[in-house]
C-alpha cells in the first residue's frame, strides 16, 4: 500500500522553478512594496487594498487570481514566500546598483587622468 501525502498542493506553479511568480505578479508585489515600503505581513494588507482599488494596471482580485496570485488563507504561505523572494531580489539589486555607482566615478576619473 502506498502512502499519500497528507497535504496536497493543487496550486499551479508559475515560475521557471516554481519558486517565483510570473513576471507580472513580481511587478505587482514590487509596486505594492513601493507604495507602502512595508514587509510581510503588512504588505499583504497593502496588496489586498491595491487589488480592491484596482490601482495596479486596473487589476482586481480576479485579474490577479488569473495570473496565479490569490489572497486565500490556503495560498498565504506561497504568497509570503513569493513576497520574501521578490523583496530579497530587490535588496540584492540595490546592493549591486550601489556597488556599480560607487565604482563609476573612479573609472570616469581614471579615464580623464
Amino acid at each position: 500500500m502506498t502512502q499519500r501525502p497528507l497535504v496536497s498542493d493543487p496550486a499551479p506553479r508559475h515560475g521557471p522553478s516554481g519558486d517565483l511568480p510570473a513576471p507580472e505578479v513580481v511587478a505587482f508585489i514590487r509596486y505594492c512594496h513601493q507604495q507602502r515600503g512595508a514587509t510581510w505581513p503588512e504588505l499583504y494588507d497593502e496588496m489586498c487594498g491595491v487589488a480592491a482599488r484596482r490601482e495596479f494596471n486596473g487589476w482586481s482580485h480576479a485579474d490577479l487570481a488569473a495570473r496565479g496570485l490569490t489572497f486565500s488563507l490556503l495560498e498565504m504561505p506561497r504568497l509570503a514566500n513569493w513576497t520574501r523572494a521578490v523583496l530579497a531580489g530587490m535588496a540584492e539589486q540595490r546592493e549591486t546598483d550601489a556597488h556599480r555607482g560607487a565604482a563609476t566615478p573612479r573609472l570616469a576619473a581614471q579615464a580623464v587622468a
